[in-house]
């Protein structure tokens, strides 16, 4: 009867409606947006939206070979803009990597070595283009095509200029008071490791990247992580002083835990989005964990349900919070983006397995998925023997020190391994 009631709960939720706005200053009422740059800009850009599409880019540097849920909400919202028919670009910062963005942090980055930064690289393309592939194939239901994501490395470009000239032809543009002023910087400099040139030196490369997309692709806007504003003001500054022409930068909410910690790799608690780092069990297990009090706004944060979608998922909610019917339909529509149908369905066996006592579930499984569930618990490799059961093979392994210890006998010991 629950799980039926569940099912009729959730059958009322359109999975894969579409959301979307050429204005995405219209995400505001997702609480999606930070902060806007220049301050005073909301005009501007609503006109600059409507008027036609634009380009929009957001950066990623290859610092680990896999992003992070940190990372995606940038992505889901560069998907709004991709929705809203406007060109997405993606730019892994190949070059920046071997710079070191020094935003949010207290002490340098380990310098890494160049093929280590190649595989990274790879990741995160690998990453991007999955999270794009799965949301045209599962999550976009219009008949309309979107533009196809582009994906670039800056190293493509700091390949051709000589240091000589960045700092010759774009460095001159930049005013060493407002860098200095920059948060990143000042919080560094007043620390007892200070900060060495090469940190300091990342706004510059930050700015000209911006420059760049902006000459060669017409890219009017950035968006980041708002620890990213100090970074976004330089590039607003070396295009308006070299272009003379007004762009714009627009910040997202960084993730935070429960107790208000960063959900990034430097926090030490990363939930990862390639398979590999973080199965999909536990991403899918990690939307299910949110509290009541944080779901409604990652809701709005991470999926595509319409605002008003998701105040009715919350008023059902509140009638029958057993169902936990929010926090289900955050972890299916953030897997399925992530990881796909697939990943999402081994996920679901997963929860069915350990959570909802479906012991069969488990014997779907193949043995990567289930090393994956049972991660940090000792695997053995057996040969079973001609007629052996599921206890029989428990007890060898030393699963139960004895039979009354042991978990539902009576089906255990009528199954016969094969």
């Amino acid at each position: 009867m629950f799980y039926r009631k569940l099912f009729k709960m959730r059958k009322a939720t359109c999975f894969c409606r579409n959301y979307s706005s050429r204005n995405i200053l219209r995400l505001k009422e997702r609480e999606m947006f930070h902060d806007i740059f220049p301050d005073n800009a909301a005009n501007s850009v609503t006109d600059l939206l409507n008027a036609k599409p634009q380009t929009v880019y957001g950066g990623f540097d290859p610092t680990s070979d896999s992003l992070h849920v940190g990372n995606l909400l940038v992505l889901v919202n560069l998907l709004h803009w991709q929705r809203g028919g406007h060109q997405v670009i993606a730019l892994v910062g190949g070059a920046t990597a071997k710079i070191g963005d020094p935003s949010g942090r207290k002490t340098e980055r380990d310098a890494l070595h160049t093929n280590t930064i190649d595989d990274n690289i790879a990741g995160l393309y690998k990453n991007i283009e999955t999270i794009f592939n799965n949301h045209e194939k599962f999550l976009w239901k219009s008949q309309e095509p979107l533009k196809p994501v582009k994906i670039v490395n800056n190293d493509e470009w700091y390949s051709q200029i000589t240091a000589v000239d960045l700092i010759s032809k774009v460095g001159r543009h930049l005013r060493m008071g407002t860098l200095l002023s920059r948060h990143s910087v000042h919080s560094r400099l007043k620390s007892s490791q200070g900060m060495s040139f090469t940190e300091f030196s990342y706004q510059l490369f930050q700015a000209y990247d911006w420059l760049h997309l902006f000459k060669n692709h017409n890219c009017l806007f950035q968006v980041g992580g708002n620890d990213q504003m100090g970074n976004i003001m330089s590039g607003h500054e070396l295009i308006s002083k070299a272009c003379d022409t007004p762009v714009f930068g627009l910040t997202v909410p960084l993730i935070t835990s429960e107790m208000g910690d960063k959900f990034g790799k430097s926090a030490g608690n990363a939930v990862w989005l390639s398979p590999d780092k973080t199965s999909p069990f536990s991403l899918y297990q990690f939307w299910m964990r949110q509290p009541d009090s944080e779901v409604a706004k990652l809701l709005k944060l991470f999926t595509f349900q319409s605002v008003g979608s998701i105040s009715d998922i919350m008023r059902r909610h509140q009638q029958e919070p057993e169902l936990r019917i929010p926090q289900t339909t955050l972890a299916e529509q953030v897997t399925l983006l992530v990881h796909g149908s697939e990943g999402l369905d081994k996920a679901q066996k997963a929860s069915e397995a350990l959570y909802k006592g479906n012991v069969e579930v488990l014997g779907q499984m193949n043995v990567s998925d289930l090393g994956q569930l049972f991660a940090g618990a000792t695997i053995l490799d057996v040969l079973p023997e001609a007629g052996q059961t599921v206890l029989d093979l428990s007890m060898k392994v030393g699963c139960f020190s004895t039979q009354r210890k042991r978990c539902n006998t009576d089906y255990f010991r009528g199954r016969v391994l094969h």
